[in-house]
C-alpha cells in the first residue's frame, strides 16, 4: 500500500515512539505526579498552622500554579496518584491494547485495581475525589471528598473497560457511580431548574460543563441498565444548559458574576459529553447545539500555528490540558468537519515543538515570555496519554481502512 504525504508526515511524528517514551516516565514515577492545584497539600500547612487560612491558601495555589519554578519539594508537597489521572490512563491503555501497543495484563487491570483502592471512604457509593485539598474562590475542598468532575471520568473509563472486557465488576461501579451522582448530587426547584451540584454536594452552582458531563454518564449507564430512573434527570439537565448556549455558540464556564469566561478544555468537555448523550440516547435533540458549539470552537480556540488557546481572546496562555482536549474533541467530530483530523495532528505538533521534553514528559503551559516546565501528572501526562492514544487510533483506522480499499481494488482487478 503506498501512503498519501499525509499519513507519511504523520507517520514522521514518530507518534508511537512518543506514547512509549511517555509511558515509561509515568510508569517509572508509579503514576503519581504533582497538579496545578495541589498547594494544600504542602506540609507548611500541618507545621504552620496559622497559615492554613483561606487567603494563604488561595494565594500559595495561584502562586505555584503560575510559578515557572517548581518548588514543591521545597514546601513538602509529595507526589500523588489521582483518581482522575488513573481513569484517563485506563481509558487510554484500553484503547492502545485493541492496537497491540500495550498488553491488558500489563497495564488495564493495574488501573482498575488503582482505581478499587483510591474510591473516596465513607459513603456507600463508587465515587473519587482529588488526591489533594484544594482550595476554590470560596470554600476549600478537602482531600478525597468525592466530587462530580473526577468521579464521572473515573465512571466513563470503567464503562469502557467494561464495554471492551465485559468485566462486570466495572459495570457495577459504574452503576454505583451514577446513583451516587443522581442521589447526592442531583437537584431542580421543580419547575424549569435543574442541576447537578459541584464541586461539594451542597453546592448548587450552575457548571455547565459538570452538568453535561454527569448527565453522559447517567445516558452511558442507561444505556446498559435501561434503568428510566437514570434517563430522566439527566436530559432535563442537559436541556437546562443546553439552553444556556450563547448566541455564538459558546458557553460561560459557570452562570455566576465570576465564572463568565469562556474557554477551550471545558467547551471540549461540553461537545464530547452532548455527542455521548445523543449516541446512547438515540436522539438528535441536540445536534443544532453540537454544530453551533463546534462552529464556535473551530473558529475561536485554534492560533495560525496550530496552538489551541486557553481563552477564546487569547493568545495566552496555551495549555497541554487545551492541547489533549483539542485532539480528542476534534477527532470526536471528525465526520462532521473532515478538515478535524488534519487540525488535530497539527496541534499535536505544536506541542511536540513547545511544550515536549526529551526526557519523556510534556510541560504545563507556554505563557508569553516564557515556558512552565513542570510536569504534572493528572493535567498534563494523563490527558495527553489519552489523546495520543486517541490519535493513534484514528490513524490506525485511517489505514486499515485503505487497506481494506486496496484488497478491495485487486479483488476487483482480478
Amino acid at each position: 500500500m503506498t501512503m498519501s504525504p499525509d499519513q507519511s508526515t504523520f507517520k514522521d511524528n514518530h507518534l508511537e515512539a512518543t506514547i512509549s517514551k511517555l509511558l515509561a516516565y509515568c510508569q517509572a514515577n508509579d503514576w503519581a505526579g504533582y497538579d496545578p492545584y495541589d498547594a494544600v497539600n504542602s506540609g507548611a500547612f500541618a507545621a504552620l498552622p496559622f497559615l492554613n487560612l483561606r487567603l494563604p491558601r488561595l494565594v500559595l495555589t495561584q502562586v505555584l500554579k503560575r510559578s515557572p519554578f517548581n518548588i514543591r519539594r521545597l514546601l513538602l508537597i509529595p507526589k500523588t496518584q489521582n483518581p482522575k489521572a488513573i481513569g484517563l490512563f485506563l481509558s487510554a491503555f484500553l484503547k492502545l491494547s485493541t492496537m497491540g501497543i500495550v498488553t491488558p495484563g500489563d497495564f488495564v487491570e493495574l488501573m482498575i485495581e488503582r482505581l478499587i483502592a483510591l474510591r473516596s471512604q465513607g459513603l456507600p457509593y463508587w465515587c473519587w475525589g482529588y488526591s489533594f485539598p484544594w482550595q476554590t474562590r470560596t470554600i476549600v475542598v478537602p482531600r478525597g471528598a468525592p466530587n462530580l468532575v473526577c468521579t464521572t471520568f473515573v465512571g466513563n473509563a470503567l464503562l469502557d473497560a467494561y464495554e471492551q472486557r465485559q468485566d462486570q465488576r466495572c459495570l457495577t461501579m459504574a452503576v454505583s457511580t451514577a446513583e451516587y451522582i443522581l442521589d447526592e448530587l442531583y437537584w431542580t426547584d421543580g419547575k424549569s431548574i435543574a442541576g447537578f451540584s459541584y464541586p461539594l454536594p451542597h453546592l448548587r452552582n450552575q457548571v455547565p460543563n459538570a452538568n453535561f458531563l454527569a448527565a453522559a454518564l447517567l445516558c452511558r449507564v442507561y444505556k446498559h441498565t435501561k434503568e428510566p430512573k437514570f434517563l430522566d434527570p439527566a436530559l432535563r439537565v442537559a436541556r437546562y444548559s443546553a439552553a444556556k448556549q450563547n448566541a455564538d455558540g459558546s458557553w460561560d464556564y459557570g452562570e455566576a458574576p465570576s465564572q463568565r469566561w469562556i474557554d477551550n478544555f471545558h467547551t471540549g468537555y461540553n461537545l464530547c459529553a452532548l455527542q455521548s448523550i445523543g449516541r446512547n440516547t438515540e436522539t438528535t435533540e441536540f445536534e443544532p447545539c453540537i454544530r453551533r458549539g463546534l462552529e464556535f470552537y473551530r473558529a475561536h480556540f485554534f492560533r495560525e500555528d496550530g496552538a489551541p488557546r486557553y481563552f477564546h481572546n487569547r493568545r495566552y496562555p496555551v495549555d497541554v490540558h487545551c492541547v489533549a482536549q483539542s485532539i480528542i474533541t476534534l477527532l470526536s467530530f471528525r465526520d462532521l468537519d473532515p478538515t478535524n483530523v488534519p487540525l488535530a495532528r497539527s496541534v499535536f505538533q505544536w506541542a511536540m515543538n513547545h511544550l515536549w521534553d526529551e526526557r519523556g514528559f510534556f510541560y504545563y503551559r507556554v505563557l508569553r515570555f516564557c515556558t512552565i516546565r513542570t510536569p504534572y501528572m493528572r493535567w498534563g501526562q494523563a490527558w495527553m496519554l489519552l489523546a495520543m492514544s486517541t490519535l493513534l487510533s484514528e490513524s490506525d483506522v485511517a489505514v486499515r481502512y485503505a487497506e481494506a480499499q486496496d484488497s478491495t481494488v485487486l479483488a476487483e482487478a482480478r
